[in-house]
């Protein structure tokens, strides 16, 4: 176990250092630049180098990488280009609570719903409750986030005027987002679920506990759910990286304070700092999840090894 764990160790910070590579690269490839609106308005000169100066953007782009590279290790994600006097560090301590609390409760919900939806499905194969759960199956697979997102808010805010429109000062306003967030989730949960449990449920030792006389519900939540568990637990590693580090789309549309929303607002503003940073995150809370998920395989599945 401790071996692998420091092989895992040095792959992450690889994996971490080829994502700041590409990333950082990319970024500064793109044509135009952070102050690239100040000189659409005429800004003197003088005062563009000077912003330059103050975020070092007037070096060559071999020290800017290193620069950054240095003040990463440091933990430092440095100031946002746009944002007077605020810093990476401080958007994502405010922000990530915000997302964090929204992913999890539609994390979940997806759970919950979507396993039942894919149980019902397997132990009914072939009835109406099989039909009905893989009709929202296939609804939520098919229909991308942003246009149920937005259908949903057009329908319950703005024709029904049932819930608000953005923001989180109540619980009502948590409804939207989270089910935009969880709706997608819900359906690839139910599905796999469904394929795996019709899967395990033709095994050996499933008939050999049926043909004891085990009662049905033991054998469904006792034997085979555990093993039924696998693929779910292998789409939730990146599930709960994404819905917890906030979803563009979702945030964008509700203005939900979150990290999401800061994203997009530093790609809109070109804000090297702020893409760069919240990159770095979002990469690292991945990592993170991804091993998590390789030690539960071990702890739900005792066939499997993790190797030395």
């Amino acid at each position: 176990m401790a071996a692998y764990i420091v092989k895992r160790f040095f792959a992450s910070i690889l994996t971490m250092f080829v994502l700041v590579t590409i990333t950082f690269f990319l970024m500064h490839a793109v044509p135009g630049g952070p102050f690239s609106p100040a000189e659409e308005r005429k800004v003197p000169k003088s005062v563009m180098e000077k912003m330059e100066e103050k975020f070092g953007l007037n070096e060559p782009l071999s020290v800017q990488y290193v620069n950054y590279l240095k003040s990463i290790l440091q933990g430092d994600l440095g100031f946002s280009f746009k944002q007077s006097d605020v810093t990476v560090n401080e958007l994502i301590s405010q922000g990530f609570p915000v997302s964090a609390k929204v992913g999890l409760i539609a994390i979940i919900i997806a759970l919950i719903i979507g396993m039942l939806l894919g149980i019902t499905s397997a132990i009914k194969r072939g009835k109406w409750a099989d039909w009905l759960s893989m009709i929202v199956a296939t609804i939520g697979i098919s229909i991308p986030n942003f246009v149920m997102t937005v259908l949903m808010l057009f329908l319950f805010a703005v024709v029904l005027k049932l819930l608000p429109t953005y923001g989180l000062s109540s619980w009502k306003h948590y409804i939207l987002p989270v089910i935009g967030l969880a709706f997608g989730p819900i359906a690839y949960i139910a599905r796999l679920m469904r394929s795996s449990m019709l899967e395990v449920m033709r095994q050996d030792y499933i008939l050999t506990a049926r043909a004891k006389g085990v009662p049905e519900y033991r054998v469904i939540f006792k034997h085979a759910l555990k093993n039924a568990m696998i693929p779910i637990v292998t789409y939730l590693g990146p599930l709960v990286a994404a819905l917890l580090t906030g979803s563009f789309i979702v945030e964008r549309v509700f203005s939900i304070p979150g990290i999401g929303r800061d994203f997009v607002t530093g790609i809109s503003d070109r804000d090297y700092s702020v893409i760069l940073g919240l990159t770095v995150f979002l990469g690292l809370f991945i990592i993170i999840a991804n091993f998590i998920v390789d030690i539960l395989y071990a702890i739900i599945d005792r066939r499997v090894k993790i190797e030395e």
